[in-house]
């Protein structure tokens, strides 16, 4: 699951690589964002082929009373690749989220780690349509899709 990538996925952004655990290389968004700090560590990468490609290691404080990682959490972790997708021609993207659509197609364990792709569905002025899955150890867990506007305040770091 490691792969070092000394070239951060984007342009500019607010990324520090990864050093240890099973996403070391991968790169993680900087200053964090106070809400995605608590319910991640989230990371990104780029492929073999390029593309984009998010990564999460779910652990027992991100599990529903049935044991499996929450739908809540599943939902905080499509937000964010969302938005590394929506930047996958290298520019980061500055906006906020319009609809994030989702639907659970299986239960994730914790300790297995989640990865997110997908793919620009449209890039216009002002929205970006993205969609993609979330899979765990190759099994579909959830498809989400969604709509970012685009702003120009930049992020503040805290």
């Amino acid at each position: 699951m490691s792969t070092q990538d000394p070239i951060p996925p984007f342009n500019g952004g607010y990324l520090r690589q990864a050093a240890e655990g099973p996403f070391a290389g991968w790169w993680m968004w900087y200053p964090e964002d106070p809400f995605e700090a608590l319910a991640g560590p989230f990371h990104v990468r780029r492929d073999e082929a390029g593309r984009i490609e998010g990564g999460f290691l779910p652990g027992p404080k991100h599990l529903n009373g049935h044991g499996m990682v929450h739908g809540g959490c599943l939902m905080t972790f499509a937000d964010f690749a969302l938005f590394m997708i929506a930047a996958e021609d290298g520019d980061v993207v500055h906006g906020v989220t319009v609809t994030l659509n989702s639907e659970f197609v299986s239960g994730a364990p914790a300790g297995t780690p989640l990865l997110a792709r997908g793919e620009i569905v449209r890039k216009g002025g002002g929205l970006i349509f993205v969609r993609g899955m979330i899979t765990s150890d190759g099994v579909n867990v959830l498809s989400f899709s969604g709509t970012i506007k685009r702003v120009k305040t930049k992020f503040v770091s805290h």
